[in-house]
Parts: structure tokens; sequence; C-alpha cells
């Protein structure tokens, strides 16, 4: 039976997360009860597939929150209150469609159980006894409505799930201090260039390289707040370690994106590993020239992973070390599943705070980071 998938798939989801992401695995809510879930049933005027009930009577959701358990789409598992509330607001956005646009769009016989939350978008069942799709699986775009396909069943869909968990990375399921993450990570396209290329000509017509950036340059502090725990680190390590840290980032990122193989670049990184600073170039020194070059081709290849390297070399070894660092770690982070990890590493893998609060960030006071919002806030509510 369907229900006994479901009983086994959740099995296989939690031992999975129980042993590599226990952070995750704890925002898994306690079971939903037949009294709770019968009653939802009657508020939304509607029967639950069987596969549905099986998993509340398991899992009644997960709690909200930066550690919560995502579904591979990045969608919350929601509770009986959470599908109450998430489809009574679908149907509120609905009401004034007729049934042939409601079909592809939200019907009143669609039930939410994943939730997006920044949209309205997220996974959804169909409700409708009787008909071939009951029981059946679908997203909801908020542009483009609801599409079926994921799956024929719930037990079908969570079954895939422990798949994916399962095969790891190859799966998309990545871990990182006791959390589950859905990396989308791919490595860089295909090699072009060579370390044998020519530099260009000082006068070759090519993209001009930015050379604006400061070691006194502020970094916004919601960029470290993307970087959740990661990111509260950096805050409060000192300069030279994030220095240090950026340093061993743009090297990975130069191997990653073959931009090591150029003499001109790999001479630049050398040296700058070995504490020495290479003097800014001009737009017509060497460095320049290649970089310049690289800009060029990458546009010609559409090859955007490999400018934003290009980029960052600049900015990692003349610009501020918080605004580079995070700024690498955003461009490998497309390009590796393990920068979390590689990251950790290279600030020396010190012990990882909670992830950030606004407390946290009205608190801070690094001259490197800019928090001067927070900060006052912070200081209204201690006033």
């Amino acid at each position: 039976m369907t229900r006994d998938l479901v009983q086994d798939s959740w099995n296989r989801i939690d031992e999975w997360l129980r042993e590599h992401a226990p952070r995750t695995f704890a925002t898994l809510g306690p079971p939903a009860g037949h009294e709770e879930i019968a009653a939802a049933q009657e508020e939304l005027g509607v029967t639950f597939p069987p596969d549905l009930i099986a998993s509340l009577l398991r899992h009644d959701g997960a709690v909200d929150g930066a550690e919560a358990f995502l579904f591979s789409t990045h969608d919350r598992l929601l509770g009986v209150a959470g599908i109450i509330e998430d489809t009574t607001f679908m149907r509120c956005l609905a009401e004034d469609l007729d049934e042939e646009e409601a079909e592809s769009y939200w019907h009143h016989g669609y039930v939410k159980f994943g939730s997006y939350g920044v949209t309205s978008d997220g996974l959804m069942v169909d409700c409708r006894p009787g008909r071939d799709s009951f029981g059946a699986v679908g997203r909801f775009f908020d542009e483009t409505g609801t599409d079926f396909g994921r799956a024929d069943s719930l037990g079908e869909y969570l079954a895939e799930l422990a798949d994916q968990l399962e095969r790891g990375q190859d799966g998309g399921a990545v871990t990182f201090n006791g959390r589950l993450f859905w990396e989308l990570a791919s490595p860089a396209g295909p090699e072009w260039g060579s370390a044998d290329d020519p530099l260009p000509a000082p006068d070759e017509q090519l993209p001009e390289l930015d050379l604006s950036c400061s070691p006194t340059d502020l970094l916004h502090v919601s960029r470290l707040d993307e970087f959740e725990e990661l990111g509260a680190l950096i805050a409060v390590l000192p300069r030279e370690r994030v220095a240090d840290a950026a340093r061993k980032q743009l090297r990975r990122l130069a191997v990653e994106t073959g931009l090591e193989k150029y003499p001109e670049v790999r001479s630049a990184l050398d040296a700058w590993e070995r504490g020495e600073t290479p003097p800014r170039p001009q737009q017509t020194d060497p460095l320049a020239l290649r970089l310049r070059k690289v800009l060029a081709q990458a546009d010609t290849h559409r090859d955007n992973l490999r400018k934003r390297a290009a980029e960052e070399v600049v900015h990692g070894i003349w610009g501020s070390p918080h605004k580079s660092v995070c700024g690498i770690a955003g461009t490998r982070s497309r390009l590796t599943a393990d920068w979390r990890a590689d990251l950790h590493a290279d600030l020396g893998n010190p012990p990882l705070p909670s992830i950030p609060d606004e407390r946290f960030w009205g608190a801070l006071r690094n001259p490197a980071v800019d928090s001067s919002w927070w900060a006052a806030q912070y200081a209204q509510d201690q006033g």
C-alpha cells in the first residue's frame, strides 16, 4: 500500500538526517493527531489522500527557521496548521478564476503541503477523490500556476527524496554543521584559452578592468548575513585571519575556473600568498591585460563564472579582505557543493557560532563591516 511507502520513506529520511544532519532532523515535528487531521479536512472541505494523512501522522510539519527541513525544491514541510493557512490563502488568490483557469492555476481541491515561504510557491497535492489525479503531487509557481508531474503520490515523492538523500552530493544533498542544504552547484564550463596564449596588445579593444577597490572598502552586513553562521564567524575573526582565508579562497577559485594556468595570474597569487601585495596594475600591465582578455573571452563564451573569477582576482588582492572573501565564496558557491566546508577550513576551522540574528548584527562593532542600521536599531532597543 502507498501508506506503507510513506512510512518506509520517512524511516529512510529520518535515519539519514539523524546521522548526517541532526540539526535539520530536530526541526521535524511530532505526529499530528487523527482528530486534528479530520478537523482540517472538514474545515477545508476536502478529502486528504491516504499518503498525506500517513505523512502527517509521522511528522506534523517542520519548525520554521534557518535550520528547517526542506524538500529539494526548498519548500518547508507544512503541518496541519500550515496546510490550512497556506491552502486558504491560495484559495483567496484564485477565488475569481473559472473552472478551466483554476485547473492550471489553483483549484479549490488542491492542498499545499510544502511552502517556499518567501513567495506563495510550494508543493501541493490533488485532493479530489474519483479523479485519476487524486493524490498526485505538483508544485505551484506564482507566475505560471500549478505544474503536475512531480509524482503520482506523496509516497512516491518521499521515496524519491529518500533516494536523493542517500546519494548524497550526487543527489544534491549537502551537509554542513549538522544541517541539510540542497545545492545546484556545477563545475566550471568547458575549458577555453591556453597558458601559451600571447598577451593582447596594449591598444587592443578590451573591457576595462575595475581597479577601484580599496582595502578600506566596507562590507555591508547583509552580505555576511546571507552566509549565516559562517558570516557571523567572518564578522568576529581577526582581520588577518580573514585575509588569509581570502588568499586561500582565491587560489581555489583560480584553479576551479582555469585562471591559474595563466602565468600572470599565478605569479600574482604566489606573491600575495607570500605576503607580498603586488603593485596595483595599470590597464596596460601584463596582469591587467590578461584579465581584460579573459573578460572579453568570457563574454564570447557566455561564461559568467570565469568573468566573475577574473574580477575577483583584482578585488581579492587589492580590495577589502571581508568583501573579497564573501565575493569569492559567493562565486565558488556556483561551482562546488563543498564551498561552505572549504570556507570554514580556510578560516582555520574554529568553532562555529550560532546562526546570527538581528541582535547579533546590532551589537557587532567591526570597522570593516557596515552594520550602522542594525546598530541604530539595537541602540534604540537597549535604550
